[in-house]
């Protein structure tokens, strides 16, 4: 076994500048906001501009099933560069979760092809909260059609197909449009959650349920590390940027000594959750250790990540507490991110298991 490379390939580092530049020019920050708060928060130009133009949702799907037959370090590039805009596409939900579900599966069909090319937006009926391995809640199947109700799923309202765990212990595809999808209050407002309700919905079903919600919640613990990273390193950015313009007593305030060791220790704890981020990228390209890499990841990331928001918005002082600022979409996100596909705590304790150092 190698050691592996976890800095920044030339490829990797020109797909990241196309990314940035597309967001520079469809997400600024002011945009956000306003679909924030408006009933249609997904910006679906955007989407089609990450998928069509640059066929961004097919990374993780190979070419001969229609994708890019790239790997997960490329999607956790494309995941940093969205968290660094925080944006409100279902790239995550998608283009990762719920098209590893459908690569585990015997009988996808064209599902996968069609989630390659953005033609249709999938999202996998298990509660964000739950982690690889975790209980996951089903709905009751009667000949071909499901029943029951899910809550907290991510990206349910505008997704085209809904993949929803049956109590036959299959995995089964409905068209979200004969699912009833209700809007839940959720605190990040770009990743909003639903309540799916299934009333006798057509279904088909596609594969086995526990190994492809296992594929499906790994990968996107393990990716959702990358955009936690590139969320913090925004913020952190952000932060030093504005503590240099900003101005007390006639001196830079980023000057006086308190803040800055409140900066270079975060920076240190960015540049480590780097690290961890990278090696779960790599672990999932590879296949090697990816569990523990996958719980390292989560078990540092969510910590630095909120940490990383909530010091932006004190050290933006005033302007930082008003809703104008998009300091404030930063910390809903990492606030969410930090329960997203496991705690930081089930992390640690699925990492003490994995390398048999349990708790006394």
């Amino acid at each position: 076994m190698t050691d592996p490379d976890l800095l920044y390939s030339e490829e990797e580092e020109a797909l990241r500048a196309a990314v940035r530049d597309l967001l520079a020019d469809h997400c600024d920050p002011a945009a956000v906001i306003a679909r924030a708060e408006s009933d249609t928060p997904h910006d679906l130009r955007l989407w089609k501009a990450l998928t069509d133009g640059m066929g961004l949702a097919g990374l993780l799907v190979p070419e001969e099933r229609g994708g890019q037959g790239a790997t997960h370090r490329e999607a956790a590039v494309v995941l940093e560069e969205l968290g660094r805009a925080v944006a409100p596409v279902p790239y995550l939900t998608s283009a990762v979760v719920a098209t590893e579900a459908l690569l585990a599966c015997d009988d996808a069909g064209d599902l996968v092809e069609e989630l390659a090319s953005g033609r249709r937006i999938g999202a996998l009926a298990v509660a964000l909260n739950v982690t690889a391995g975790g209980a996951v809640r089903t709905v009751r199947v009667e000949d071909g059609t499901l029943r029951g109700e899910l809550t907290g799923i991510a990206d349910a309202a505008v997704a085209d197909v809904l993949l929803v765990p049956g109590d036959d212990g299959g995995l089964h595809a409905v068209a979200a449009a004969a699912a009833t999808v209700t809007p839940q209050p959720s605190l990040d407002l770009t990743r909003p959650l639903a309540t799916v309700a299934l009333d006798g919905a057509p279904a088909r079903r596609i594969g086995a349920a526990e190994p492809a919600v296992r594929r499906a919640l790994c990968s996107a613990a393990g990716l959702l590390a990358s955009e936690q990273l590139g969320l913090a390193d925004w913020t952190l950015t952000e932060t030093v940027r504005y503590l240099k313009d900003r101005k007390q007593f006639n001196r830079p305030v980023g000057g006086f000594q308190a803040l800055k060791h409140r900066l270079a220790q975060l920076w240190l704890e960015v540049v480590s959750l780097r690290a961890a981020a990278r090696a779960a990228a790599d672990a999932l390209a590879t296949g090697q250790d990816t569990e523990v890499a996958v719980a390292v990841a989560q078990a540092y990331a969510a910590p630095v990540a909120v940490r990383a928001a909530e010091e932006a918005l004190q050290l933006h002082g005033g302007i930082g507490m008003t809703w104008e600022h998009p300091v404030h979409l930063y910390l809903k996100r990492a606030k969410a991110d930090s329960i997203a596909y496991g705690t930081a705590g089930a992390h640690r304790a699925a990492l003490a298991e994995l390398v048999d150092l349990q708790a006394p």
